[in-house]
């Protein structure tokens, strides 16, 4: 069962957890990251919840309460409302009037819908993506997919994570279309909090490799076919994680709503 599937629907302020306790930690050693160099408190606290969203430490419906956000990460509601906004923006986190913000409860039918769209824009983007590959991207690639194996060898999911979305963004960056790739990533960013049910599972991160390793080879040979396959394939372990993980939790009827 998934991280968030033992959690409550409704949860309040509980004693600080080791969470609470890691936050200011968390965001001090995200400042230290070159690629996030320049950003601004907002964007590193957006950044910060995004990534305990992804791994399961807040839950969906779970409240993300202003002034105990303020008392997490040291700073003041203006920095927190800027991050949250973003967060709504990125389609992770909603507002509801009279309570405030939450974790977004993504439904299984909204989930399988953005799934749809995403195998469809993901084919795309693979088929129109000029051949042959520079060499220069492929070695690219196989840079960040050793990385990337090396996290999941090591189950560091924070890394896993960063991995994944840079080596997609560098793949999917290769077809030119800028409005095309800009949709990919806007619908990957917001389905990011159910990958932590997929994260769950340590075959399914081999899988995820393997099929990254296969990707490379399939750019490498300019078989095209091949690659609209391993992208179709790619996609399906994690909505299928989380349905299974939502019934869990749920129940069947809410998981066919």
């Amino acid at each position: 069962m998934a991280n968030w599937a033992m959690a409550t629907a409704k949860t309040s302020r509980k004693p600080p957890s080791r969470r609470d306790a890691t936050s200011l930690a968390g965001i001090s050693a995200t400042m230290a990251e070159p690629s996030v160099r320049g950003l601004s408190i907002a964007d590193l606290i957006a950044k910060k919840l995004q990534e305990d969203i992804v791994l399961g430490r807040r839950h969906p419906r779970e409240r993300l309460v202003e002034q105990d956000l303020c008392t997490d990460f040291d700073t003041h509601r203006g920095d927190v409302r800027l991050a949250l906004f973003e967060l709504e923006k990125m389609g992770i986190v909603e507002r509801i009037p009279n309570r405030g913000a939450i974790v977004r409860d993504l439904k299984p039918l909204e989930v399988q819908g953005i799934y749809d769209v995403r195998e469809e824009l993901e084919v795309m983007a693979v088929r129109i993506l000029p051949f042959p590959v520079p060499d220069a991207d492929i070695v690219k690639l196989e840079t960040i997919q050793r990385e990337h194996g090396k996290a999941v060898d090591a189950g560091d999911l924070l890394a896993v994570f960063h991995g994944n979305v840079q080596f997609h963004r560098v793949l999917f960056g290769l077809c030119g279309n800028i409005c095309l790739i800009e949709t990919i990533e806007y619908l990957a960013q917001k389905v990011s909090g159910i990958r932590s049910c997929a994260y769950a599972d340590p075959g399914a991160l081999d899988s995820a490799r393997r099929d990254h390793i296969a990707m490379i080879e399939a750019l490498r040979n300019s078989r095209r076919d091949e690659l609209i396959m391993l992208t179709r394939r790619h996609l399906k372990p994690a909505a299928l994680a989380y349905f299974r993980a939502y019934r869990q939790r749920f129940g069947d009827n809410a998981a066919s709503n």
